[in-house]
């Protein structure tokens, strides 16, 4: 069974305005997951789910449709307040969606396969996605997931700090555990993150998520249980958010095991607007090299 990719890109209408001003980065306008779906076709995917807000599928349409008609069958899904609360009373103050924990759960009803979860404005390499088609499709179950892991130095901005799912490993080297540290920023020689938890430096060769996952479909049924435990501990407070990386942290502690793939690919990323020169270079030369073709889906 061809395996899915899932794209969470609710929160980008926050950052860009509108989906019909979502950036252009390559040569032929392309963004940046329009290379993240050439790499997930080219390695074996065979549909594609954008978790958007409702108000932008006919934008999103627009955008995709024409251009992914007949390489890959693509769904929508959408992340609303109220889904997966089940009547649970939100704050009169509470305006944004659970988080990306639970943007996945919006996929619920399209997804039935092992599935990939990376963020719509990371450009993550081919590599990292042949690695998740070999993981989805040979080893991948109920029991063993997995992350690919990018090293936090080379996943820094230049331009403000961070947010990333930092593991720590077993014996095994196998994920034992993550915690969503944020406001992580270089400084000098060092790396520190001045979010009040322990340790304030982290080493240079810490191993960072950069939201890109492999589930299995069994994924959806247990973070809906985790999410009202979520609800009933945090529903009131007004910022709360479901983390992806609190559903791998419990899942890890009830016996699950969730593996850390390593990739040679290079992670680079929108955080801030002034990030967006690197990106354009970074995919020049990977043109340049050969990698990509200058103009994605036109390409004979």
């Amino acid at each position: 069974m061809e395996p899915t990719l899932v794209i969470l890109a609710a929160g980008m209408a926050s950052r860009y305005g509108s989906m019909k001003q979502i950036q252009g980065f390559g040569p032929g306008g392309e963004t940046i997951m329009d290379y993240s779906i050439y790499d997930a076709i080219r390695s074996g995917f065979g549909k594609v789910v954008f978790i958007i807000r409702r108000e932008f599928v006919e934008d999103f349409k627009a955008i995709f449709e024409p251009k992914l008609g007949g390489k890959v069958k693509i769904e929508y899904a959408f992340q609303d307040l109220e889904g997966f609360t089940e009547g649970f009373e939100i704050p009169a103050e509470r305006k944004k969606p659970w988080g990306t924990a639970h943007a996945v759960l919006s996929a619920m009803n399209v997804v039935d396969e092992p599935f990939a979860v990376i963020n719509a404005d990371d450009f993550y390499g081919q590599n990292a996605f042949e690695q998740a088609a070999d993981f989805l499709i040979n080893d991948c179950t109920e029991k063993t997931y997995s992350i690919i892991g990018y090293d936090l130095l080379k996943t820094l901005s230049e331009h403000g700090t961070v947010n990333r799912g930092v593991a720590s490993l077993d014996e095994a080297g196998n994920l034992a555990g993550i915690t969503e540290r944020i406001n992580i920023a270089k400084d000098g020689n060092r790396i520190v993150c001045k979010d009040g938890l322990m340790p304030e430096e982290l080493p240079l060769d810490t191993r960072v998520s950069m939201n890109f996952w492999c589930f299995h479909p069994s994924y959806f049924q247990y973070t809906m249980q985790l999410f009202r435990e979520f609800l009933q501990a945090h529903g009131t407070e007004e910022k709360s958010e479901f983390f992806i990386p609190i559903v791998a942290d419990q899942f890890i502690k009830e016996g699950g095991k969730v593996e850390i793939i390593p990739t040679t690919s290079s992670w680079f990323g929108v955080t801030y607007k002034e990030d967006a020169p690197f990106v354009e270079k970074s995919l020049n030369e990977l043109i340049s090299a050969g990698v990509y073709p200058e103009k994605l889906w036109t390409a004979e």
